[in-house]
């Protein structure tokens, strides 16, 4: 793979300087829900098309080793919105839901919304929120002028009792064995319902479209203005349900849960193209900033890929924290780069702000990176010689092409030059290495704080071992 092709680098060392007068670009982040490493296109895979999503890779960056800072989601949600590592400020576990959790993002953490809502920016939020149930943690409350979604993680896509439905489960139920979907009476999203800013809406149209609709009309509506638009769907995550005319594109597909799971892809593939779409109708897709991400890797499961990656969701393998992510900003970024050295979700945070011509706040540390000055060849150095990742007991740190990871009191160490799918653990051979990643790990430490609450869980099915060993991954 190449970093970046010399005719595209010279293209962009022409363009205007990073933060020159200019327009200030708007700012699209597609968070999708637990979409595995090789469950799109990007990256060679060919189990579902998603030329949509491919599309934002072709028309600029494509992060071969993108990263975000935590397994699961709601961590990792709060590490991308603040930019600064979750371990800072305690969120560092699921946050327990219902109208009464008092678990929930910190009140005195600043969100990208907050920050660019200053710079004049008109914010909103289409999609799953997840880092705080009760009505103080309304992203209304944090920054986002608009606010269409749901506050927990997860709910029914669609009334599962339609005839167009095609379900392996509901909602909060155990997978069931494939078959026609009960019929019997849907009682609604519960907690899960849907909210137009504080009040709850009644939606009909299956969730995935839902979001698309109304993030495609935000930016009609804002088109004259600079926004933020923060889309985080709940695709591909669970319950598996999809409606009728998704389902009829993969007839190929004998399992009935795989079908599904393609036919999810391919639905939020759909919602991907209606917003590209969306923004070049409205002319503003050269200044407009697009990123592409999964909040985490996919899970352990036979319906989904991490391909070539090791394991995934809730643990600290590559198939877990190295997610499908690309950027774009015609403007600025040079199409179809391929960038190879490890980037993090927290970079969205300082990078936005940058292009914004906004100031980070300054008093706290921000642990992302702006981005675009290694996109665009101004920087030649690495955006982050070390990352580092903490569930409680278990933790892991990647520095340089070292990857040490913690667990069920033993170490495991890669080269991940040599070994993307972790497969020859270098822990014993190679204790030079460890030691000097558990000194930097333990320095990174030091600036953490306890969780504000226990562990939601911890995955510890015989799926979830690691050469033999059970590991009780904490989330």
């Amino acid at each position: 793979m190449r970093v970046f092709s010399i005719l595209t680098l010279a293209l962009a060392c022409a363009a205007s300087a990073h933060g020159a007068d200019s327009a200030p670009p708007n700012v699209v982040v597609i968070l999708v829900d637990d979409l595995g490493y090789c469950d799109s296109q990007l990256y060679g895979c060919d189990k579902v098309p998603t030329p949509n999503i491919k599309r934002i890779a072709e028309e600029g960056v494509l992060f071969t080793d993108g990263y975000v800072s935590s397994p699961v989601c709601s961590p990792s949600r709060a590490g991308l919105l603040t930019g600064r590592y979750q371990q800072r400020f305690g969120l560092e576990f699921l946050p327990k839901t219902g109208p009464e959790s008092d678990d929930g993002l910190p009140a005195d953490e600043v969100t990208l919304a907050d920050v660019l809502k200053r710079e004049g920016y008109v914010t909103g939020m289409v999609g799953k929120w997840h880092l705080g149930s009760h009505e103080k943690f309304n992203p209304i409350n944090r920054g986002f002028d608009e606010f269409f979604g749901m506050r927990p993680g997860g709910t029914d896509y669609l009334d599962p009792t339609r005839d167009d439905a095609r379900i392996m489960r509901r909602a909060g139920e155990l997978l069931i064995e494939p078959g026609p979907p009960s019929k019997s009476p849907w009682k609604g999203r519960g907690h899960g319902t849907v909210l137009r800013g504080t009040m709850p809406v009644e939606e009909n149209d299956y969730l995935t479209d839902a979001f698309t609709r109304e993030a495609v009309a935000f930016i009609r509506n804002h088109k004259k203005r600079p926004f933020f638009l923060y889309l985080p769907y709940t695709a591909v995550h669970g319950p598996l349900q999809v409606t009728q005319k998704y389902y009829d594109r993969f007839p190929h597909i004998e399992d009935e849960g795989s079908r599904i799971y393609a036919a999810m892809t391919s639905a939020l593939d759909d919602g991907v193209g209606a917003v590209l779409d969306a923004l070049e109708e409205a002319g503003l897709e050269e200044n407009t900033l697009v990123v592409f991400l999964s909040d985490n890797g996919a899970g352990v499961s036979e319906y989904c890929s991490n391909e070539p990656l090791r394991l995934g969701k809730q643990t600290m393998f590559e198939g877990g924290i190295r997610v499908p992510f690309t950027m774009k900003w015609p403007g600025r970024i040079p199409q179809g780069m391929i960038y190879e050295h490890p980037v993090s979700a927290l970079d969205i945070f300082p990078t936005a702000v940058a292009a914004a011509g906004g100031e980070l706040p300054a008093d706290r540390d921000i642990d992302g990176v702006d981005l675009i000055p290694y996109l665009d060849g101004s920087n030649s150095q690495k955006p982050h010689g070390r990352l580092f990742w903490r569930a409680g007991p278990i933790w892991a740190a990647r520095v340089g092409d070292w990857k040490l990871i913690y667990a069920a009191d033993r170490y495991w160490l890669y080269d991940l030059s040599k070994d993307i799918g972790e497969i020859n653990n270098l822990a014993k051979e190679r204790g030079d290495i460890t030691k000097t990643i558990k000194a930097a790990y333990a320095k990174w430490n030091n600036g953490n704080i306890e969780p504000l609450w226990p562990t939601f869980g911890a995955k510890t099915m015989p799926q979830f071992s690691v050469d033999g060993v059970q590991v009780h991954w904490t989330f």
